[in-house]
């Protein structure tokens, strides 16, 4: 089943929609004492939250792209301010992972103190690499032993960071903790469960896109060898067949009663596995990961997504679980493979739709079927809300226009794109540079 053929919206229509999405996230910003910047996950929300999945560490990228592409200096006023907040808070996180600790809000310190040469941010970064390593057991940090809350997250987090140290040590411990399998290995998420998860988020293929990174990245071959030992377990539980790519949630299931057994975001479906497969291709030069890449992307386009098939079948507008995450991939391919872009519109056709527009601006409330009322308060991070989908739509307005595809904060697990290769010479050209993002 193919996705519903969807209106195309202006360039400049999309343009305004992101701008509205700007407008709302900037002014649900807290203001601190000290006159710095954090958000809330929802406006309702008494506290504010520093983790890079819901809350300031994750705003801050999408502050990064809007200087970058509109070259106002008050989103970098608002990213600096943001940073500054940020910094305040890495002595109090009771978390050291990449998406809900610490490892996540010192990446986005590095690069505030990269793209805006704020030495306190970079400070502050290495103040929160030192806090991670020293809480190190060993073997682990916690509960979680996979990409968003362990291990495989922190070393990436790390290794992007400049702690190519950090990042070795983190990730070490998958050599001795890997439990074969028929096909090749795969991890347990977390203490305490008999299911082992496949996908990006948590699962064996977020494990393996680290592994091969901080191998390569490294030298350590050894790590890359395991990384394509598990994406070999997960390749062998394909479903879908020769043309298409689908692995379910986990095995045995994992929490059955509120977890559906497949899905087709990034954090636990094919648009995620993708970006893994792109990895190893990036890293191996091995066609046949493109080729996975491709079957994955047959799966997503004929899913029906992003329509509403049933309840619970796709309900989120955000880049974790949902239509924004698509789009990310849908402008990857569109940029390294020069991909139509009719399903790109389809997807930002279906954001618009169900944007919340106002006088305040622009923001997106996702369902839960199972709840009443089952529309969910819109967020304001990278996970399920604003900040995650303005994102994607200002890069998707950028490459619409011939711009460069690239992001101006690269994240940690969305391998940058290849350069394309010239129509008529056959040859690679590489994209143009981004426009530069120090200020004066």
């Amino acid at each position: 089943m193919t996705a519903p053929e969807a209106k195309v919206m202006a360039v400049d229509e999309v343009e305004g929609l992101a701008v509205d999405g700007l407008r709302w996230l900037t002014a649900a910003a807290r203001e601190t004492p000290d006159g710095n910047l954090a958000w809330p996950t929802r406006l309702s929300d008494e506290d504010v939250d520093p983790m890079l999945y819901s809350g300031t560490a994750g705003v801050v990228p999408v502050l990064l792209e809007a200087w970058r592409h509109f070259g106002d200096d008050s989103y970098a006023d608002a990213a600096l301010r943001a940073a500054r907040g940020l910094a305040d808070s890495v002595d109090g996180v009771d978390d050291d992972s990449l998406y809900f600790g610490r490892t996540g809000m010192a990446l986005v310190l590095r690069v505030v103190h990269d793209e805006l040469g704020d030495k306190a941010a970079g400070t502050a970064a290495d103040r929160a690499l030192e806090l991670v390593r020293s809480r190190f057991d060993g073997t682990r940090w916690g509960e979680l032993f996979e990409l968003m809350g362990g291990n495989a997250g922190i070393g990436l987090g790390a290794l992007l960071a400049g702690d190519a140290e950090l990042a070795v040590l983190a990730v070490e411990p998958y050599l001795r903790t890997a439990e074969q399998t028929r096909a090749g290995v795969h991890w347990a998420h977390r203490t305490g469960t008999d299911s082992r998860l496949h996908h990006l988020s948590h699962g064996t293929l977020g494990i393996a896109l680290a592994l091969a990174r901080i191998g390569r990245d490294t030298g350590h071959a050894d790590l890359v060898e395991l990384a394509l030992a598990g994406a070999a377990d997960v390749i062998a539980r394909d479903e879908a067949g020769s043309e298409g790519f689908l692995v379910p949630h986990s095995t045995p299931q994992y929490r059955p009663d509120v977890i559906e057994p497949v899905s087709y975001g990034w954090c636990h479906g094919p648009a995620g596995d993708a970006q893994v497969f792109r990895q190893l291709r990036d890293i191996t030069a091995d066609p046949a990961w493109s080729a996975l890449s491709d079957r994955c992307w047959h799966t997503v386009t004929r899913s029906g997504l992003p329509r509403r098939l049933r309840p619970g079948f796709w309900d989120n507008n955000g880049r974790c679980c949902g239509t924004a995450g698509v789009l990310a991939l849908a402008c990857d391919r569109i940029a390294e493979q020069r991909d139509p872009y009719g399903f790109a519109h389809t997807l930002v056709a279906d954001l618009a739709a169900r944007a919340i527009r106002d006088g305040d601006g622009a923001r997106w409330s996702n369902v839960e079927h199972r709840a009443t009322p089952s529309d969910l308060e819109p967020c304001t991070g990278w996970a399920m809300g604003n900040a995650g989908i303005v994102r994607e739509l200002l890069r998707f307005v950028r490459l619409s226009r011939g711009g460069d595809p690239r992001y101006a904060f690269a994240w940690p697990d969305q391998p940058p794109v290849h350069a394309q290769a010239d129509a008529h010479s056959g040859t690679a050209a590489p994209p143009p540079a981004p426009a530069p993002l120090k200020r004066a």
